[in-house]
């Protein structure tokens, strides 16, 4: 990969980054917030729990995008990034333009999809 494409990921990957802890942070100050308010009866008390289940979800979700996109950029810095984790093939520039943290080129990805949704049925 050339280096002005690896500059274009990087920084299209610490955008994301930044986005997210705002993301993650925002959410936590809201939780926070929502902790605070008094409930006056069990319709506020299922609204509050509501929120509270998407909210964490949400947050769970960007934390482990984060997480792979801290390690998309420790793999830029270790001239490794751009590589099919499974195959070790290049990943397509095209699908690190959509998902410039990607571990698995497609191919890969299918695989990879298929095992966990194997693994999940049992």
């Amino acid at each position: 990969m050339r280096q002005s494409e690896l500059e274009f990921f990087k920084k299209m990957l610490e955008v994301r980054k930044v986005q997210i802890i705002r993301n993650i942070t925002g959410v936590q100050e809201e939780m926070g917030q929502l902790r605070q308010e008094e409930l006056h009866d069990d319709a506020d008390f299922a609204v509050m729990s509501n929120n509270n289940l998407v909210e964490n979800a949400i947050s769970e979700q960007q934390g482990k995008e984060l997480r792979e996109i801290e390690v998309s950029l420790h793999k830029i810095t270790q001239a490794a990034y751009g590589r099919c984790e499974m195959c070790e093939e290049l990943i397509s520039i095209p699908r690190l333009k959509v998902k410039p943290h990607a571990k698995y080129c497609i191919d890969c990805r299918e695989i990879a999809e298929k095992q966990n949704s194997k693994l999940g049925n049992r």
